[in-house]
Order: C-alpha cells, then structure tokens, then sequence
C-alpha cells in the first residue's frame, strides 16, 4: 500500500513510524513543510498515565521518550500571593522539539521516506496514493481541499494567549494569578527541561486592550508579560518563538474521512492547552487509526469507517472536558474574586470530572485543609 502523510507534527510522525513497522512491504512517505528542527511552542505536558495506554501497543516508543521527561506530583495555584498546593495530580512534560526528534528516528528507521521542508499547494502533488493520512494540523491543505465533505467548523475561544518559554525551571505545574492596573492575567507555567520552562500567559480581551497588547510587537508584547509576572519568574526572562497573541481555535469536524483521506491529530480536532491532552490525543488518533485499518485488511472504507466508531466516543469526552476547562479560563477574572483555596476548589473542579469523593481519593491534603477551612 503507498501511504502518504501529510505534516510532520506528533501525529503524523507516529502514524508513519508505527505503520511503516508493522507493515515494511508498503511505502510510506511523510511531507513537512518546515525543516526537520523548526517548531514553535516549548514544551507539551502529559497527565501522569498520558503514555500508558502505549504500554501494551508500543513499548519501545514508551521507553524511548520516557527518559526525557521532567515528572511532577502536585500543582499549584498563586493568587492574592497566596500558593494553594493540589496534591496528587501528576503530570510530565518533554520539550516539543525533543519529542519530534525522538519521534523523527522512530520514523526514520522503521524506513518512512521523511521529505521536510516540502511545501504542498495541492494534493496532486501527492501522486497516485492508496491513502492520504492529514497530520497537518489546525490549518490542514488536506481539510481546506474537501472542506465541505469533512463538515468542517472553526470557532475561537474568548480569551487571549501567548506561548512563551523561560529559563526558570519550576518545581511544578503551577497557575498564578495577577491583578494589576492594567487588569487580570493568568501564566500556566512547567519545566519541560532541567533548565526550561513552557510559560504560557493568557488574559481576558479587554485586558489585552487596556495593556496595549493589541498594538505591542512581540519584543513589546514579552517585556510586558515580563513586568506583570515579575514575582514569579524572579528575575528570569521570558523567551520568544513566535510568541504572538492568539485566541483557541475550536476545530471540529462531522465526518472523519472522505474517499481515502482521513484526519487525525489537530486537523481531526483541538483540546484546549489547559487540560494537557493535545499531544496525547494526536498519538492516540494514530494509533487508533493504525488499529482500525488493521482490523480491517484489505477493506479501506471499513477501516476508516471503524476508526472513526471506536474513536469518536473517546475523543468526544475529552474535547468535552476540554471546552469546559476553557469556559472556565474564559471566565477567570471573575473567579479571581474567590479566595485562593476556593479558586482552587474551581480550578480543579472546572472539567465537571472530579466530585468531592475522588478529590479526596486523590488529593487528600488538600481536601483535608479544604475541609477543615469550611468546618
């Protein structure tokens, strides 16, 4: 079979690496339109088991990125100078450009054909192919091609962001709060690296007008988000790689595939950055993918059928959860009227996921200081 995957992000490089292993007689070729080391973000965080459901799949891939993770066990909020540690929520993070490296050699010696720096303007520059896999992303040439046929939607999330990165490596995941005379801002901040961390500040829009964020530059843009987080970066620098301010972009998508091309990854779909989940449902779409055509040998239209049935359930809880979570950040300068444990108790509720028994389960020391507050 000849497979070719478009983009060169998490998804389509996992696909390719796994495909191109179990199957060596097909010819796999993955197109990337920027080089081989290009990247914009930092780092990309995973919840504690993000990487167990590739445990009995592909545990070589688990045991190649694994050692390059930086793990936590807590979380924290700062608010009103206040730090309310949440216990028992681990995540771990791995910089983004280390992933795509790692996931790079997978590809490379399964035997992918890996063309970067490739820039598509048409899928017939594809050739004659069996099936087109789009791993390319939010703004995928193979979605605009069959807009309509996939159903495609894009909506946008209320509040504004910009990625940074900086040189201060926090103990853990950490949301600290800010309320200053040019309005409210919030930084997700995490060590991806022993001497990096992914800082991520986010803010209401009128926030972003009143600051002059609408007219900064980036250069502009970071030395403010440098003074308004002063405190908790202690004198550290925020870093920029096409740090610019955008709003979430919701995509979505009523149908999966069309003739022989499928989605996956950002292309298929988007979760919001504050759950953690992008990059693990992109592995989990190509991995899944990878299941349903296996499943059905010979027959692509069944398998691309199956892929979506068996995934579409899965996937949909979680960009549930994620559109929840960012309803909530878009509602944040309003929650930063509660005091820092009930902020907290909002934070961590904001998903509807957790009830008070699991939060207990799961957090014991901060419920039992949440507990004893409210007696």
């Amino acid at each position: 079979m000849r497979v070719a995957v478009v983009g060169g992000g998490p998804a389509g490089l996992y696909f390719s690496a796994l495909w191109q292993r179990r199957h060596p007689g097909d010819e796999v070729r993955l197109v990337e339109q920027n080089a081989a080391d290009a990247t914009w973000g930092f780092g990309v965080v995973f919840s504690d088991q993000a990487l167990e459901f590739l445990r009995d799949d592909d545990p070589e891939t688990v045991a190649a990125i694994a050692p390059h993770m930086q793990g936590w066990r807590d979380i924290a909020i700062v608010h009103l100078g206040e730090r309310v540690v949440i216990d028992g929520v681990g995540f771990s993070a791995i910089g983004r450009l280390e992933l795509l490296r790692l996931l790079q050699e997978r590809a490379r010696e399964a035997g992918v054909d890996l063309r970067f720096g490739t820039q598509l303007t048409s899928l017939d520059e594809l050739g004659q192919q069996d099936l087109i896999v789009a791993a390319d992303g939010v703004n995928s040439l193979v979605r605009r091609t069959f807009e309509r046929e996939f159903g495609f939607t894009l909506e946008h999330a209320e509040s504004k962001f910009a990625w940074y990165g900086t040189t201060k490596p926090f103990d853990t995941l950490t949301q600290t709060f800010v309320a200053n005379e040019l309005g409210t801002f919030n930084a997700h901040h995490y060590r991806y690296a022993p001497a990096m961390s992914t800082f991520i500040v986010e803010c209401d829009p009128e926030t972003w007008v009143r600051a002059g964020l609408d007219r900064a530059d980036e250069q502009e843009s970071r030395r403010i988000c440098e003074g308004v987080f002063e405190e908790a970066l202690g004198g550290h620098a925020l870093v920029s790689n096409k740090s610019i301010w955008r709003n979430f972009p919701w995509v979505a998508n009523a149908r999966w595939s069309y003739r022989n091309c499928v989605l996956i990854g950002d292309a298929l779909h988007t979760a919001h950055y504050s759950i953690g989940s992008g990059t693990r449902l992109a592995l989990e779409d190509a991995l899944a993918l990878v299941k349903a055509l296996e499943a059905e040998p010979g027959d692509l239209a069944a398998g691309l059928a199956r892929y979506e049935a068996s995934r579409r359930p899965t996937l949909e809880k979680l960009v549930a959860a994620s559109r929840r979570s960012a309803a909530w950040y878009d509602r944040f300068p309003e929650h930063m009227r509660l005091a820092p444990l009930d902020l907290a108790m909002s934070y961590i509720r904001r998903s509807g996921r957790l009830d008070d028994d699991r939060l207990r389960a799961m957090s014991p020391r901060f419920m039992a200081r949440y507990d004893a507050r409210a007696g």
